[in-house]
């Protein structure tokens, strides 16, 4: 059986991508984003639909673009869009806790504020010059006048009416009384008491009488009072209305097209009118006396913000649909704020104090998240879906939403939703969303699915190019040369862990060119060649691998048992990868199985037993139980027992890539022969004996290799790959150059028979008619073992 062992040209595909120029200086910036045709064709559907509910989650992870090429699609959609109206607030004349909401056209809201501000500054300056004028006096003073004389003259008709009935008014302080003259002279009380009954009486009479005539003098003064009032009201209505309204004109004018506004205008037309006071101070703040060591907020000041305009929404800068990346989607962030300032301990708020959030900014839009930071707050999750579906921006009190210190507040016109929400986040919350949440299907129809690889050929080779060229032009670094560009493109096939594809994690490119650059500038090099990438990649593993080194080290000193040299029996290294999120290596690990007679062919996972087993590695330990029955227990029952376990382990086990190398263990304790201990072996096992692909393969003969190297290389050492797995190899220059030189080898095999020849250097026998395999083969050692362990259990039973 021929068993492949790759040639130091088969661990590594070399870039063979050559530029028809010097360096990435020369060539055209990239157009576009490379690598992501699924995604971009799905981008663009999403975001020329206009249909509501086709909002778009971005899947993808960090690094791949997704984020550079939504926002890039975005701006250049956006260019092309109308821009949409500005927004404000302003005060309800009719409800003040009900603030309207005014739509005005891109750029105008700004503007309208400050008109708005002129025109109440100029009609209060206006207005007190023309109440105090001459003019406003004479007419004012014309009307108290006549009033003042119809007043006279019922005081005179009254007073006369009382004299011929025999009375006087006497006025007290306490009000007007009647009493009664005799001879030019007012009685007293106990004058009164002496005079006769009959004329008493008589006086009780005329007084009653005259009291009546009082009454009907009196309701007639306060009705010249009141009419005194309706004119001077009506005078100061006609002034007023004759003074602003050159002022509202010019407004209604500039915004009368716009029906919304020419209503509020008119509005506040009419209620500066019935508000005159308010332009009408009699005493200035300075003149005014101090009663308290600080500054006290005068009434007329609050009142006058009435006439504020609160722009929520200002799209005078921007050209075509606004483009919003909202980095903290928190509740108040995303519909907005009522904001409250504390006077003499008491919270008060109104309508300038109503702000905006990115629901305004992006209407008419594009709204950008990031899913993690958006479900970081359940209830900004919660108001993005209810204004999405209802299409309104409804701000409300947090306190008051949250159902927590209920109180009177403002409630805010809601103002009608028209965006485009774009999400971005992993693939595994886009289907926990889709699975857990109802609402998500509806809402977000479109999925754009960045890949984390694309395909090796000279069309996207040439991208790449382009693509370190706009980001070297982009950040100010070095360029780099042919020989640095081809390494580069080595690095990204190695990242993708396949020969054919390259990673589209641009995020970690970028970061190797950055460091790259920093070192070809220290060295005075113009462009980055190959020297200052493979430093830059070095560097960063030695930033990083502080813990490989440590078990490393255990290992050359006999701390951790592992052999690189000689034979053991039921022994064998397998490899693990070991992940600390910003670096992985690979670690070999010893493997023993035990046997001994038992029944129905119990295979004890110790990991599991003392629960530091995972559910993928106990799998795999019964698939080594059904290849061993389907091989070996065929004609008689596997009347075995054994026991596998990774030495040494502390930290639990979990994955099926060591489930061969238990089994090689397995069959080598079972059969006698020793395996080769400086032969590391990794790949997991299907019932069928084929030998399956794992992950980490790089990183797993990597980590061996240094084990091998640390220890002494004698010539011999390697390891057994899945060979499915050639495909995934990008070893580094040192495991290359050992390859090349004959000191590391790495075997490809597809099944265990093919592992265990190289493993043990005896072959591992085919089945022959009778079930039976060839004399002094591995398969013929192991049937004959479990044969004899059999007879031995019937032996012992009966």
């Amino acid at each position: 059986m021929m068993v492949e062992k790759l040639s130091y040209q088969q661990v590594r595909k070399v870039c063979t991508f050559g530029l028809e120029c010097g360096s990435t200086k020369e060539l055209p910036p990239l157009e576009g984003i490379i690598g992501q045709d699924r995604a971009v064709k799905a981008l663009l559907f999403g975001l020329n639909i206009e249909e509501s509910g086709f909002n778009i989650y971005v899947s993808g992870y960090q690094g791949t673009g997704r984020e550079t090429a939504t926002v890039s699609f975005l701006e250049e959609i956006a260019q092309n869009k109308t821009t949409p109206s500005d927004w404000c607030y302003v005060y309800n004349f009719q409800d003040s806790y009900r603030p309207r909401a005014l739509k005005i056209p891109a750029g105008k809201g700004r503007l309208l504020k400050e008109d708005m501000g002129f025109f109440v500054e100029n009609a209060k300056r206006t207005l007190v010059a023309v109440f105090d004028s001459e003019d406003y006096s004479q007419k004012r003073g014309a009307v108290i006048e006549r009033i003042n004389m119809e007043r006279e003259d019922l005081s005179r008709k009254i007073a006369e009416t009382a004299k011929q009935k025999g009375f006087a008014f006497q006025r007290t302080q306490t009000g007007i009384f009647i009493v009664p003259v005799v001879q030019g002279e007012t009685l007293k009380e106990e004058d009164l008491a002496e005079l006769p009954e009959m004329t008493k009486q008589e006086l009780q009479e005329r007084r009653r009488q005259l009291e009546d005539e009082l009454r009907t003098t009196m309701r007639q003064l306060r009705d010249l009072e009141r009419k005194a009032d309706a004119e001077i009201a009506e005078l100061n209505r006609q002034v007023t209305l004759y003074t602003i309204e050159p002022l509202v004109v010019g407004l209604l004018e500039k915004y009368g097209e716009i029906e919304s506004v020419k209503k509020y205008i008119e509005e506040v037309r009419e209620d500066m009118i019935r508000n005159l006071n308010l332009f009408l101070e009699p005493v200035a703040e300075e003149e005014k006396p101090r009663q308290f060591p600080f500054p006290m907020p005068r009434a007329a000041e609050f009142s006058m913000k009435r006439y504020d305009i609160n722009v929520i929404v200002d799209n005078s800068e921007i050209k075509g649909a606004p483009v919003v990346i909202e980095p903290s989607p928190s509740y108040a962030n995303l519909v907005g704020r009522i904001e409250k300032e504390a006077q003499f301990g008491a919270l008060i708020t109104d309508f300038t104090l109503i702000r905006g959030g990115a629901l305004h900014r992006a209407n008419g839009g594009y709204l950008v998240m990031h899913i993690e930071n958006l479900l970081a707050d359940p209830l900004a999750w919660d108001i993005l879906k209810r204004s999405l579906t209802n299409e309104l921006i409804i701000i409300e009190d947090l306190a008051e939403r949250i159902g927590v210190l209920p109180t009177k507040s403002l409630r805010p016109e809601p103002i009608p939703l028209k965006m485009k929400v774009i999400l971005i986040g992993n693939p595994q919350l886009y289907y926990a969303l889709y699975r857990l949440d109802k609402d998500f299907s509806e809402l977000f129809k479109v999925k754009a699915d960045f890949d984390t690889v694309m395909d090796l050929n000279d069309k996207n080779a040439k991208d790449y190019a382009s693509f370190v060229c706009t980001f070297c032009r982009k950040e100010g670094l070095k360029h780099l040369n042919a020989s640095a560009l081809a390494r580069m493109i080595e690095y990204s096939s190695r990242l993708a862990e396949d020969q054919m594809k390259l990673s589209t994690r641009f995020g970690q490119v970028a970061d190797i060119i950055r460091e790259a650059s920093f070192y070809a500038g220290q060295e005075g090099e113009e462009y980055i060649s190959e020297k200052h990438v493979k430093k830059a990649l070095e560097e960063k593993v030695y930033r990083s691998n502080l813990i490989q080194e440590r078990i490393q080290e255990m290992i050359t000193r006999g701390q951790l048992l592992v052999d690189t040299e000689g034979e053991n029996v039921g022994q064998v290294n397998g490899l693990a990868v070991i992940s600390l999120g910003d670096f992985e290596f690979g670690s070999p690990s010893r493997i023993t199985a035990s046997i001994a007679m038992g029944k129905d062919g119990q295979l004890v996972d110790i990991e599991r037993e003392s629960e530091m087993g995972g559910n993928i590695h106990t799998k795999g330990v019964l698939i080594i139980g059904g290849y061993l029955s389907e091989r070996y227990a065929q004609n008689a029952p596997l009347s075995l027992s054994a026991r596998l376990v990774f030495e040494q382990n502390y930290s639990g086990v979990e994955g099926d890539s060591a489930s061969s190398a238990e089994l090689y263990a397995l069959l080598s304790a079972i059969s006698g022969l020793p395996v080769k201990q400086y032969i590391a072996v990794t790949g997991s096992v299907n019932q069928k004996g084929e030998i399956q692909p794992i992950g980490g393969v790089n990183s797993k003969i990597e980590g061996f290799f240094e084990v091998c190297k640390k220890k002494g290389l004698t010539g011999k050492q390697g390891i057994l790959i899945p060979h499915s797995n050639m495909q995934n190899l990008m070893l580094n220059d040192e495991v290359v150059e050992a390859a090349k030189e004959e000191k590391f080898h790495i075997y490809a095999v597809k099944t265990i028979d093919e592992g265990i020849e190289v493993l043990t250097g005896v072959k591992p026998g085919t089945r022959k008619l009778d079930g039976t395999y060839e004399e002094g083969t591995v398969n013929d050692l192991v049937q004959k073992r479990l044969l004899k362990m059999a007879e031995n259990l019937k032996q012992y039973s009966g």
